[in-house]
C-alpha cells in the first residue's frame, strides 16, 4: 500500500515538473540565477579595482541594499505612479489614433496607397527627435512626453492593425452584407474580432517601444517618474539608487509584457 501511494505521489511530481509552466518557471529562475551571479562577480572586481572602487554601488549587494531605501522613501512608488500615468495616456492615444487608420488603410486601398509612404518616412524619424518640437508645441512638459510616447506607440498598433485586416477573407464581408448587415455592424462583428489577434500583438510592440521612449523622454523638465529618478541618482552620485531603478524599470516592463502575452493566448479568438 505504501510503495503504490509512494509511487502515485512520485509519477505526480514527475507529472507537475514536466508542466509548462512549472518549466518556464524553472527556466527563468535559472536565467536569473546566471544573471545575478556575473553581476557579482563584476561588482567585486570594482571593489577590488582602485582605478573603479568608486563604481561598487553598481554592485548586486548595494543594488538590492538600496530597494528597500527607496520604497521607505516612497520613491519608487512615485516614480512608477508618474510614468505610469503618462504611459498609460500615451498608449491610449496611440490606440485611438492607430486602429481607426490602420482598419482604413486595411480596407481602402486609395487611401492606403496614398498614405503608405508617408507614414513609412514619419514612422522612422526617432521619436526622441520630435523632443524640441513637443516642447515648443505642448504648453506642459507632462504633455510633451506624453506626445513622445505616442508618436513612438502608434506606428506599431496602425501596421499591425492593417496587416491583420488584409488577411480577412473578403467573402466575409460580402457574406456579411447578403445578410443585411450595416457597417456599423461588419466592424463590430467581423472586422474587430478578426483583427483583435494583431491589434493586441501591435499593442504588445508598441508598449515596448514606449516603454523604452519613456525614460529618455523624462529627462525632461518634469522632477518626476523613472527617468528622472535616474537622472537625479547619476547627479547626486548614488549610483547604487541608479541601478535599484534600472531593475524596477526592468521588471515593470517585463510584467506589463507578461499581462500581454496572457491576454494574447487566453482569448478565446485566439485560440478558435
Amino acid at each position: 500500500m505504501s510503495v503504490a501511494v509512494t509511487t502515485a505521489q512520485e509519477g505526480g511530481i514527475c507529472r507537475l515538473m514536466k508542466h509548462p509552466v512549472v518549466q518556464n518557471i524553472g527556466w527563468a529562475a535559472g536565467g536569473i540565477a546566471i544573471l545575478a551571479i556575473l553581476w557579482s562577480i563584476a561588482g567585486y572586481l570594482l571593489v577590488n579595482d582602485p582605478s573603479t572602487k568608486n563604481f561598487a554601488k553598481f554592485g548586486l549587494v548595494p543594488t538590492l541594499k538600496a530597494f528597500p531605501e527607496l520604497w521607505e522613501m516612497g520613491k519608487i512608488q512615485n516614480a512608477l505612479a508618474a510614468s505610469g500615468y503618462r504611459l498609460g495616456m500615451g498608449l491610449l492615444i496611440a490606440i485611438v489614433i492607430g486602429v481607426p487608420i490602420g482598419i482604413l488603410m486595411g480596407r481602402v486601398k486609395w487611401f492606403r496607397d496614398y498614405t503608405n509612404s508617408p507614414f513609412q518616412f514619419v514612422r522612422m524619424i526617432s521619436p526622441l527627435s520630435w523632443m524640441p518640437i513637443a516642447v515648443l508645441v505642448f504648453a506642459t512638459w507632462n504633455g510633451s512626453i506624453i506626445f513622445l510616447i505616442a508618436i513612438a506607440a502608434v506606428w506599431p498598433i496602425m501596421f499591425a492593425t492593417a496587416a491583420g485586416l488584409a488577411k480577412v477573407d473578403p467573402n466575409w464581408f460580402k457574406v456579411a452584407r447578403n445578410l443585411g448587415a450595416r457597417p456599423w455592424h461588419i466592424l463590430t462583428k467581423v472586422i474587430m474580432p478578426a483583427i483583435s489577434f494583431d491589434v493586441f500583438s501591435g499593442m504588445r510592440l508598441a508598449l515596448g517601444v514606449a516603454w523604452i521612449v519613456i525614460v529618455p523622454a523624462e529627462y525632461l523638465g518634469v522632477t518626476s517618474g523613472l527617468g528622472y529618478s535616474i537622472k537625479d541618482a547619476r547627479e547626486t552620485l548614488s549610483y547604487d539608487h541608479l541601478t535599484a531603478m534600472v531593475v524596477t524599470i526592468g521588471i515593470v516592463g517585463y510584467f506589463l509584457d507578461s499581462i500581454l502575452v496572457v491576454i494574447i493566448n487566453r482569448s478565446s479568438w485566439h485560440r478558435g
